[in-house]
């Protein structure tokens, strides 16, 4: 519901000058499972606010501060990103740290296999994802002031361990699929190829689109990222072509050739020529640890709808998802070489 934003805030944008002067309206964004983001309308335009949940948070996790961090270095390179606006880590204002960012305008879809686009918009949406993904992966962090951002080296090892680490601290249960994983995943850990900015969650819900030409114009949601290899990013988004058909993101069961949208082949091959990255062989680690760390993610929202903070109605639905993506990325894991 459209209200007042509190009082406090109101003060602390006015101190924030350029046309952040009330009244302001204050509404909450119906998606997302993390960082809970507003719509913030003023005189003088329209921005948006994300902050961190309420509640007692896992260790690392819903860090805006790093967020905006990679939005004040991005944006200026001419990445489609939102231009950031200013950080608060003053949690007095609104409850815990937040920052401001403009709002850019465009078609967000939700549904992966874009049902109201015609066959030749379908493949541009896509192709037009998968170049700003590669084009992402070609800035060296050091040059773009993001050495600094994630720890050198080794960065499955680390990855495995710390989503270890977070599914531990949100278990409520015990599924042998996962524990199978976690052991396996910790034993097989591949060298890291290349080092780039990753994001983290980067999927077709998570991007603006230009409504005209189909044309990335903002990547949101930057929560989950640092710096690591880049086959992180895509295994993580190529998951999509596997899982099957939810409504939102994943497309696997879905007639590509007749919707008009590129094969996980062809996606393969496109970001391999645009990022310049060679292919892999046998993907299928890089897949059951991306579904690993989707696990822990949804074992997250799982535990803060048991703790009663969860950001999102859909945090429910989400948290359902727990068990077959755990039974889907042991499947991956044997397809790998892991044996029972």
């Amino acid at each position: 519901m459209i209200g007042p934003a509190p009082d406090r805030l109101v003060r602390w944008l006015e101190t924030v000058g350029g046309g952040l002067q009330g009244p302001v309206t204050f509404e909450k964004f119906a998606g997302g499972q993390s960082n809970p983001t507003f719509a913030l309308d003023v005189p003088g335009g329209r921005y948006v606010l994300r902050r961190k949940p309420a509640g007692v948070l896992l260790a690392s996790a819903h860090a805006v501060e790093r967020e905006y961090r990679l939005l004040k270095a991005l944006h200026p390179l001419g990445f489609p990103v939102p231009r950031p606006i200013a950080l608060c880590e003053e949690e007095d204002v609104i409850g815990s740290a937040f920052y401001i960012m403009e709002r850019v305008e465009g078609r967000s879809y939700w549904d992966g296999s874009l049902p109201d686009e015609m066959p030749a918009a379908r493949g541009l949406i896509y192709k037009n994802m998968i170049e700003t993904l590669a084009r992402l992966h070609r800035y060296d962090p050091d040059t773009v002031g993001l050495g600094d951002y994630g720890r050198p080296g080794n960065y499955f090892g680390r990855q495995v361990a710390r989503w270890t680490r977070q599914y531990r601290a949100s278990q409520t249960e015990d599924v042998p699929e996962i524990e199978k994983l976690i052991d396996w995943l910790a034993r097989t850990v591949p060298e890291q190829g290349a080092t780039s900015i990753i994001h983290g969650d980067y999927r077709i819900d998570n991007l603006i689109f230009d409504p005209a030409g189909g044309q990335v114009v903002a990547v949101l949601d930057w929560e989950l990222s640092t710096t690591g290899d880049p086959l992180a990013d895509f295994s993580y988004l190529a998951l999509n072509w596997i899982l099957p058909r939810d409504g939102l993101a994943a497309i696997g069961d879905v007639d590509l050739e007749r919707a008009g949208i590129p094969s996980l082949a062809e996606i393969t091959e496109l970001y391999c020529q645009l990022s310049g990255r060679p292919r892999v062989s046998n993907p299928h680690w890089y897949f059951a640890f991306s579904l690993f760390r989707l696990v822990g993610i949804v074992q997250g929202i799982r535990k803060r709808i048991i703790d009663g903070n969860a950001s999102s109605r859909e945090a429910e639905r989400a948290a359902q998802k727990l068990i077959p993506l755990a039974r889907a990325g042991w499947d991956q894991a044997r397809r790998a070489g892991a044996s029972a």
